[in-house]
């Protein structure tokens, strides 16, 4: 029986044993790593380059953008290179470093995906007090209050979780490290700490959760007020893009942990496991530019200028 002080390394859960199917893992999680970062990373140059971007809404997605490449660039890059040398090794500092970037990345996302849905509620109901509400300084102090919650969210439970006596093992049944997976190698009473702390978190993610409908509430009925048609199909336009993005990342998340033990498998945790950490970061920087006309104007500038200068 292993406890958490001989353990200097995890085994992650590999996508398949056959060597074939190991490389063409490899490959999709290339191409879905290299779509995420080029996409995120396009984003976040086009709002910094074009002044015109310069507002709370861009300011927001531009957080929102950093926060996804750094979420799948926690997961990703180490099971591509298990896969390539056909290992399912992490090292104990590797493994606490997956738990505390991807709990401070996602959370951070969280709260900023609430702070714009308050942005578009602002921008819908109260135009003419958009200026007020979301100056240049309160934007600043809304990002920084939501990368900093992520941060001490991440630190509470990284530290909690590996301080606790690992007794079952150190085989992970996921492709990288989170709580839910390291709490199964736990001793039978000592995790009931975490997940305590889990509890609290949840409630915290809960008061978001409202926020977000509520706003959304408010912006709806304050849309189909709007006399003209190009007027609400205007400000559709800005919101929907936001709630599809928000829905994505709820509808993943929530079912990969609320979905009934009775139903759970390796194999399908792996699959919505994927669907959590991999999928979104990847598809957010295409909902944004779908129907986003100043992003993809700014973004067809940016790349017209770049082809004019070579």
């Amino acid at each position: 029986m292993a406890n958490s002080s001989s353990i200097t390394h995890f085994l992650l859960l590999p996508f398949s044993g056959t060597r074939q199917l190991q490389l063409l893992h490899f490959c999709l999680f290339l191409v879905i790593y290299l779509a995420a970062l080029l996409g995120n990373g396009l984003i976040i140059t086009t709002i910094a380059w074009d002044h015109h971007l310069h507002t709370p809404m861009y300011f927001f997605l531009l957080n929102l953008a950093l926060l996804d490449m750094g979420a799948i660039s926690t997961t990703v890059p180490k099971s591509m290179d298990n896969s390539l040398r056909d290992t399912r090794d992490i090292s104990y500092a590797g493994c606490a470093a997956q738990v505390f970037l991807l709990f401070f990345m996602l959370g951070a996302e969280y709260f900023v995906l609430t702070i714009m849905s308050y942005d578009r509620y602002v921008a819908i109901c109260r135009p003419l007090h958009y200026e007020t509400l979301l100056g240049s300084r309160v934007c600043l102090h809304m990002a920084a209050a939501a990368w900093a919650s992520g941060a001490l969210n991440a630190l509470l439970h990284t530290a909690n979780t590996f301080s606790l006596p690992l007794c079952q093992g150190n085989a992970v049944d996921q492709f990288f490290c989170e709580v839910p997976q390291i709490l199964k190698l736990s001793c039978s009473t000592s995790y009931l700490r975490e997940l305590w702390l889990l509890v609290v978190s949840a409630c915290s993610l809960s008061v978001c959760f409202v926020l977000i409908v509520v706003s959304y509430v408010q912006i709806f009925r304050a849309v189909l007020r709007i006399p003209s048609q190009q007027g609400r199909h205007k400000a559709f336009a800005t919101c929907l893009p936001h709630l599809a993005v928000v829905s994505l990342f709820l509808s993943t998340g929530s079912f990969a942990y609320l979905k009934p033990s009775s139903i759970s498998s390796p194999s399908l945790d792996l699959g919505v496991s994927v669907l959590y950490s991999v999928v979104p970061p990847a598809v957010n920087p295409l909902i944004y530019s779908l129907r986003n006309q100043d992003l993809k104007a700014a973004l067809r500038q940016l790349i017209t200028g770049w082809f004019q200068k070579q």
